[in-house]
């Protein structure tokens, strides 16, 4: 399957413009984007609310789409991604399965406009039916702080089953110019491709369906002016 953006809207049948409603609310975290031209464009204006501002550690405002959403009734602690002990969900949300693939080629075709204090990522999360079920594939970050190092690699999270092993490569790449971020995921075994050039192996894997996440953040207490992150995609490929 080739995801792409060809219409003037966003195909909900398959993404959600929210990013983790479940901890904070579907308006504090909808998302500031565009569809036209072929591409997707997620951005975040210099009105754009915090995400989450009461329970979040550090003010964060984020523009993310994803291709799924699974988490408990309010109150309870069933939910993806949390990002505090014992957390409890704040907003009941439906479920979602708009695409959550298991194994697979999985990229992205995208470009990124950031500054030192906002950031761009491309992730496959696990849909966290249960706990366990949390690795996360990360294929690519980029801050603007170093914009040629790509993090990637695997988060274990509450996976008991994984070791985490994610790393930060620095690659003479140009993140405003559009390449594809791909991972080639089998059972216990991921390999991380920029471009169709493999750059970094991991010999273990998740062995759950994913959600795929996309999105650009900005982190106000960063050192550094504002400047308006754009994260802007023409396809995302499964197979």
């Amino acid at each position: 399957m080739t995801f792409r953006f060809d219409g003037d809207e966003l195909d909900r049948s398959v993404w959600v413009p929210w990013y983790l409603p479940h901890w904070s609310s579907r308006a504090q975290s909808a998302a500031t984007y565009s569809v036209g031209g072929g591409s997707l464009r997620l951005s975040i204006p210099a009105d754009q609310p915090l995400w989450a501002p009461e329970v979040h550690p550090t003010p964060l405002r984020v523009s993310g789409i994803q291709s799924a959403n699974f988490s408990g009734p309010v109150g309870s602690t069933l939910g993806g991604q949390p990002f505090l002990d014992h957390q409890q969900v704040r907003e009941e949300q439906p479920e979602f399965w708009g695409c959550t693939p298991l194994y697979g080629d999985i990229s992205i075709r995208m470009r990124g406009v950031i500054s030192p204090r906002t950031m761009v990522a491309f992730w496959l999360s696990g849909v966290e039916d249960v706990p366990e079920h949390s690795g996360e594939i990360c294929v690519m970050e980029v801050f603007g702080s170093r914009p040629q190092g790509i993090g990637m690699g695997l988060h274990r999270f509450r996976d008991p089953n994984l070791t985490e092993d994610w790393s930060v490569v620095d690659l003479p790449i140009d993140v405003s110019a559009f390449h594809t971020y791909g991972v080639r995921w089998r059972p216990g075994s991921l390999e991380f491709t920029v471009d169709g050039e493999l750059v970094k192996r991991v010999d273990q894997a998740p062995s759950y369906p994913v959600q795929l996440e996309i999105a650009v953040f900005d982190f106000p207490d960063k050192p550094g002016p504002f400047e308006v992150p754009e994260l802007i995609v023409s396809e995302v490929s499964v197979s």
